[in-house]
C-alpha cells in the first residue's frame, strides 16, 4: 500500500477550472495503477479516471471525457486531475486511489489505497 493524500478542491463557478493534487508516500508511483474516484450525497463513488504509471494507459468515464485531465509526475510522486469546463453535477468529493495490479481497473474494489478525499462544489 501506498498514503495517499488530495488537496486543491474548492467552491468553483460553472465552466470554471480546477486542478486536483495527489501526494503519495512511502512508495514510488511509478509501478502503480493510479486513478480519481467521487462521491456526490446520496450516491455511489464513481470512477473518473485513472492512469497506468508504468504503461502510460489511461482511461476516463463518459462523463468526464474531452473535460478532465489525468496526469502523473514521478519527479513528485504526485498524480493531478486537471478539471475544465466544470459544471454542477461535478460537486462531489473526490478520491485518489492507487493499486499495483496488473490491470487498469475502473471500479473501487480494484484499488487497495486511498486517500481521504477533497471536496469540490461547482455552484454559482
Amino acid at each position: 500500500q501506498v498514503e495517499l493524500r488530495e488537496s486543491g478542491g474548492r467552491l468553483v463557478k460553472p465552466g470554471d477550472s480546477l486542478r486536483l493534487s495527489c501526494a503519495a508516500f512511502g512508495r514510488t508511483l511509478r509501478i502503480f495503477n493510479v486513478a480519481w474516484f467521487r462521491q456526490a450525497p446520496g450516491r455511489a463513488r464513481e470512477f473518473v479516471a485513472a492512469q497506468s504509471m508504468s504503461s502510460g494507459t489511461i482511461d476516463y468515464s463518459d462523463s468526464v471525457k474531452g473535460r478532465f485531465t489525468i496526469s502523473g509526475d514521478f519527479a513528485k510522486n504526485m498524480v493531478y486531475l486537471q478539471m475544465n469546463n466544470l459544471q454542477p453535477e461535478d460537486t462531489a468529493v473526490y478520491y485518489c486511489a492507487a493499486d499495483p495490479g496488473q490491470v487498469l481497473g475502473v471500479r473501487a474494489g480494484d484499488y487497495s489505497s486511498w486517500g481521504q478525499g477533497t471536496q469540490v462544489t461547482v455552484s454559482s
